[in-house]
């Protein structure tokens, strides 16, 4: 079993365009070097590369929307699934339509099941349910991230049983990044997810919502209308009711449950039976306004880096221990008119986004990199503390500077993995290495 090592970064990458600066069009991840997706089949841990392209492919834009073509592939390692028949993310032809000038809705339009958003890799978010009820009632609905977790892959992520899109119902982290994981399958499989939350800096944009407002990761400014402030951890205003037995809805509809201790069946042929736990049903939570920072549908009008002037926000929400908590990502109603769609046909003039890339003068020696524990003996895991949207070289290098081992933290990804089982005894460097910044960290491995 792998030891969970890190060697934290944290890199102050841009992406801009001087024709366009709307954050909806500079935010995705565009695919510039043919990377391919790729994925572990269970039993295998060496990823098994696809001819996939990983990531956009294209983003283009007019006035009022942005248009982005994605396979719905991340670009880091997914897999393998435990449910299910799928073995990979496939190809699912995205055009992702999303508003340029969004507004909050008089009248809000309920979160669906099925895709509800888009991440910045042009992958999908699910809302929390998997459209499952007990006894099939339509009175409490399965919670997808507790009855779907043993199907999960290491960045909480696995494919629809029927239109095989890869997707997450919750913050798209890795579990290893947990106090406590909730699932080991990164300890075998070793992958990432689209970012890490970091505690020290505002949450980067993670997707858009098809009523165009943004998404965000977990961490936010303490005052929403000021800069200013504080980081802290963005908290919903969802909580677990104060119920013994599920015999009534929150609205206080009579509606009988399973008891907390009941066994259920995970859907799907082949699988066990799971505790019902509190939790375990949406209809478990109830919202309570001003509980935290959050409204009913899971953000809040905050300014932003990316909107200094402030915009609505969706935020991905976590508890202290980096596990997600309810809601996850959006409540039960979008805030904006709903326009985007997953599968558009571009029917106006269009222009096609061409991005600069740029990286910021971040001082390497003063990012506070640190290497546990350390001497090592089998793996290097070097992780970065944010959203990479540029390349990061790393090398692993002897005492003579050849380089014996290289790996690259892609666009959308946050980890590399240096297998040191093979070498001797000895002190070795890993260069790290991002546009012109660059550094390297020594490390000792032993037997």
């Amino acid at each position: 079993m792998m030891r969970k090592l890190f060697i934290a970064l944290s890199f102050g990458i841009t992406q801009f365009s001087v024709a366009q600066t709307n954050p909806a069009i500079t935010s995705w991840l565009l695919n510039t070097n043919n990377t391919k997706g790729s994925y572990y089949l269970t039993g295998n841990a060496t990823p098994i590369l696809t001819t996939i392209n990983a990531n956009v492919q294209q983003v283009q834009y007019s006035t009022n929307f942005v248009y982005v073509t994605a396979t719905g592939v991340p670009a880091f390692v997914t897999g393998p699934f435990a449910t299910g028949p799928v073995t990979s993310a496939l190809n699912n032809s995205y055009v992702l339509k999303i508003p340029l000038n969004p507004v909050e809705a008089a009248t809000k339009t309920a979160v669906g099941n099925g895709a509800i958003a888009a991440f910045i890799n042009g992958t999908v978010a699910y809302r929390p349910g998997d459209g499952m009820s007990y006894n099939n009632l339509n009175q409490w609905h399965s919670n997808a991230v507790y009855f779907e977790n043993i199907g999960f892959d290491c960045a909480h992520g696995h494919p629809g049983p029927m239109t095989s899109d890869y997707h997450h119902h919750q913050n798209p982290s890795a579990f290893n990044i947990e106090t406590v994981p909730t699932s080991s399958i990164c300890n075998v499989y070793l992958a990432d997810g689209l970012y890490v939350p970091n505690a020290a800096t505002h949450g980067p944009i993670i997707g858009f919502a098809p009523d165009g407002f943004p998404i965000y990761g977990a961490y936010g400014y303490t005052n929403p209308l000021d800069a200013s402030t504080p980081i802290k951890r963005i908290t919903p205003s969802y909580r677990l009711r104060n119920i013994t037995a599920r015999t009534t809805l929150p609205d206080g509809t009579a509606a009988v449950g399973p008891t907390l201790t009941q066994m259920v069946q995970i859907a799907g042929p082949g699988q066990p039976q799971i505790q019902a736990v509190l939790g375990a049903y949406l209809e478990d939570f109830e919202y309570v306004a001003g509980l935290g920072d959050l409204d009913e549908n899971n953000g809040r009008f905050c300014k932003t880096p990316e909107y200094p002037n402030g915009i609505y926000c969706y935020f991905a929400t976590i508890d202290e221990n980096n596990k997600p908590v309810y809601p996850y990502l959006l409540g039960n109603f979008y805030n904006g008119t709903v326009l985007g769609t997953t599968h558009a046909t571009i029917s106006e003039t269009v222009t096609t986004y061409t991005p600069s890339l740029s990286v910021s003068s971040n001082n390497l020696e003063q990012i506070g990199v640190s290497l546990f524990p350390n001497p090592t003996s089998d793996v290097i895991v070097v992780q970065t503390n944010g959203l990479t949207t540029n390349e990061i070289f790393i090398e692993l290098r002897d005492g003579n500077g050849k380089v014996i081992q290289a790996q690259t933290i892609k666009k959308g990804s946050t980890m590399a993995y240096l297998d040191v089982t093979t070498l001797y005894n000895g002190t070795y460097f890993v260069h790290v290495k991002s546009g012109a910044l660059a550094k390297s960290y020594p490390v000792v491995i032993t037997e």
